[in-house]
């Protein structure tokens, strides 16, 4: 055997070797993202009245097994079939992905198994779906939980996945002709860098995963109505959650969960690339996001109440809700902001979760876990905020006068000279593609959420709400009254 057939099985076994190592980085990350199913059970199991308990637990778990089912059949397929450009049916692949269905292939490299890739991305779709729940919990008609659940891990989420993550996706892949980033030749000749493109940017899903649950949540809880007595004076105090020790629970599963959220984006940890670096980077950004968010979030409730009233508690719920608030903003570049900039967009997304709280509760829409604020308030800030501090974004952009001057730095005879906004074009394409998400989800999880309206099958009677879900839907109590009694 030849030393060059000898470097090529080498190449080859050092190749298969880290397809595994990746896929099974992957897995460890899905796992661990999975987890945050726990972590949203708990929270929202602390966060609703003790006679709710049964089924909003009940809604966490089915969430799982009809996002595993549907996710699998077609969810996939809409966000990750890609179809070869000389295909068709390629046109229409620019909007939905078009192959893979009841079926998980990996459509990015062939060689490594699809399964990895499959767990980690349904983990993301049943993400989505859950914070729904919190947002129209101890009110859902159980038939209309399914429905809307089923359209979210489905058709809603994967659809704006195959748009923002996939190289067919026309937010990922514009096609425009000046959506490029200039470059000259040798002798000064302007032409596009098309291997520079202007891409919708979302690295861990700020927009992607957390508008489009934050938005549809948001939608479910209009729909659906506040819950009866909550917005009275009389019944102040009636409405918080039955267990803090749950609540905290939770939040525990949710923080060790987001790490791996954003850490397992990057989708590998050997080969080509500095992946260990990358993921090592956004897990610091990851932390230091939340802290400052929910740091942030204590303070501004704190000094608030204290100039108002004179005397403030120092509340756990805003410590909380802010680091969740920092850790869905931070999702978006959380590959590539630094850490001082970490720290301004997670406490942003902590005081804009705050402001939308407190504009939904202004107009009485009634979110019980707050989790529209926190994933479309924190998605928002992450979003927009990303394209101007990353390390090659706005703030790297030289006005036009100083590119020209470079420009004759480097060719002295050139007159080709064209001022680049690619900086700006970003911005202005993560703005674009964010309101087209948020109008798609809208429409979509609006249509849903009307019908099931209109056929009375959106909430329960007003005396089930009243005695709780428990008991008289689900016939079980999660503190039967025997079990405290020998």
């Amino acid at each position: 055997m030849s030393e060059e057939q000898d470097r090529i099985n080498l190449a080859n076994e050092i190749s298969k070797h880290e397809n595994d190592m990746n896929d099974y980085f992957l897995l460890i990350m899905a796992w661990f993202v999975l987890l945050m199913q726990f972590g949203f059970a708990f929270l929202e199991a602390g966060s609703v009245r003790a006679m709710n308990t049964v089924n909003i637990i009940w809604k966490n778990i089915l969430d799982f097994f009809i996002g595993a089912l549907v996710f699998w059949a077609v969810g996939f397929a809409f966000a990750f079939g890609d179809l070869p450009e000389d295909h068709p049916h390629a046109s229409s692949n620019r909007f939905i992905g078009l192959k893979f269905f009841f079926d998980m292939g990996n459509p990015y490299e062939p060689e490594r198994s699809g399964f990895a890739f499959w767990i980690f991305m349904f983990s993301f779709a049943v993400n989505a779906a859950t914070i729904v729940s919190g947002s129209v919990a101890e009110r859902s008609q159980i038939g209309a939980y399914i429905i809307y659940t089923t359209f979210i891990t489905g058709f809603i989420f994967p659809v704006v996945a195959h748009w923002s993550w996939t190289e067919t996706g026309w937010l990922r892949n514009p096609k425009i002709e000046n959506f490029y980033r200039h470059d000259y030749s040798s002798n000064g000749t302007f032409f596009y860098d098309q291997n520079q493109p202007v891409q919708f940017i979302d690295f861990a899903g700020s927009a992607v995963v957390h508008c489009t649950g934050g938005v549809a949540g948001l939608i479910g809880a209009w729909f659906m109505g506040p819950r009866g007595g909550r917005f009275g004076k009389e019944n102040e105090g009636l409405f918080f959650g039955h267990s803090v020790p749950l609540i905290n629970l939770g939040f525990l599963f949710l923080f060790i969960g987001f790490l791996c959220f954003n850490g397992g984006s990057e989708l590998a940890i050997v080969g080509p690339g500095n992946h260990g670096t990358t993921v090592a980077k956004i897990f610091v950004n990851t932390i230091l996001g939340g802290s400052a968010g929910g740091i942030v979030s204590l303070a501004y409730n704190y000094l608030t109440l204290r100039w108002k009233r004179g005397y403030a508690d120092i509340s756990l719920y805003y410590l909380m809700n802010g680091a969740l608030a920092g850790w869905v903003a931070i999702a978006a570049g959380s590959n590539s902001l630094t850490q001082a900039y970490s720290l301004l967009v997670g406490s942003l997304g902590a005081l804009f979760m705050i402001f939308s709280k407190n504009l939904l509760e202004k107009f009485e829409i009634d979110d019980p876990l707050t989790a529209s604020p926190i994933h479309l308030g924190g998605g928002l800030v992450g979003i927009f905020l990303t394209p101007i501090f990353k390390h090659d974004g706005l703030i790297a952009f030289d006005i036009c006068p100083v590119q020209e001057l470079e420009y004759i730095r480097k060719y002295p005879n050139g007159t080709d000279f064209r001022c680049d906004f690619f900086e700006w074009k970003v911005l202005g394409w993560n703005i674009a593609g964010t309101l087209a998400i948020l109008v798609w989800t809208i429409a979509l999880s609006g249509a849903v959420f009307w019908s099931l309206k209109k056929l009375k099958l959106l909430r329960v009677p007003a005396s089930i709400e009243k005695y709780g879900l428990d008991k008289l839907k689900h016939g079980e109590d999660a503190y039967p009254l025997d079990s405290y009694f020998g």
